[in-house]
């Protein structure tokens, strides 16, 4: 799938009815850089999910979940809510690295800020934290459905993540892509892409905002 701006992917989703345009809101780069620069990561989703350490009764997988990562796949953490503590380390960072992971997302919290930059890695997350998820966290299930909540909007429905969505982010976030979408969304994405040169080149040329949308965005 075409890189482009996430900002065109999720007006496209929203013509697909894809709940909130498949906007992770909450989500910002950490690295290689705060919230800037030109990385872009994009792949099938790779999820864990992570459940309480004192939970006996979910399942437990057959191997550490960083040794199931797949080349080229988006890591996608799944934490439980409210948790001040991390489920992402440096540790990790350097597995997913030497296993060719296209970048890594967590719904909740990390550490070792530094040691994810030193591999150049695309990392996202809700925020950071000083402590690991020894007594707080443990993996449970990996490859399986997982929801992100949109925490902004109340009683909102949660995005669905399934192993195997295309997950893209940037600078300006993270946006999940249901696979069966993606012939649609590319094409749409590509419509609204040319749209946006022509306003683009108008606009440096002087044109009026108003004008210009009204004829070009029909």
């Amino acid at each position: 799938m075409m890189l482009t701006r996430r900002g065109q992917i999720g007006d496209a989703l929203v013509k697909l009815k894809v709940p909130h345009g498949g906007y992770l809101s909450g989500l910002k780069m950490y690295s290689p850089e705060y919230c800037s620069g030109p990385t872009k990561i994009c792949g099938p989703a790779h999820t864990v999910r992570m459940v309480l350490a004192a939970d006996r009764a979910a399942p437990s997988p057959k191997q550490h979940f960083a040794d199931s990562i797949t080349p080229g796949s988006v890591v996608f953490i799944s934490q439980p809510n409210g948790l001040i503590s991390a489920c992402w380390g440096g540790l990790m960072s350097t597995r997913a690295n030497k296993l060719g992971a296209a970048g890594v997302v967590i719904d909740g919290r990390f550490r070792d800020i530094n040691e994810h930059r030193e591999f150049n890695i695309g990392l996202f997350a809700r925020g950071c934290s000083i402590l690991g998820s020894n007594t707080f966290t443990r993996s449970s299930e990996i490859n399986v459905p997982v929801n992100y909540e949109n925490e902004e909007i109340e009683d909102a429905e949660p995005v669905l993540i399934r192993p195997g969505d295309i997950i893209m982010g940037d600078a300006d976030g993270v946006v999940a892509i249901p696979i069966e979408t993606v012939p649609d969304c590319i094409e749409l994405c590509r419509e609204r892409a040319e749209i946006d040169t022509k306003t683009m080149d108008a606009l440096k040329q002087g044109e009026e905002m108003g004008p210009t949308i009204k004829k070009l965005r029909k």
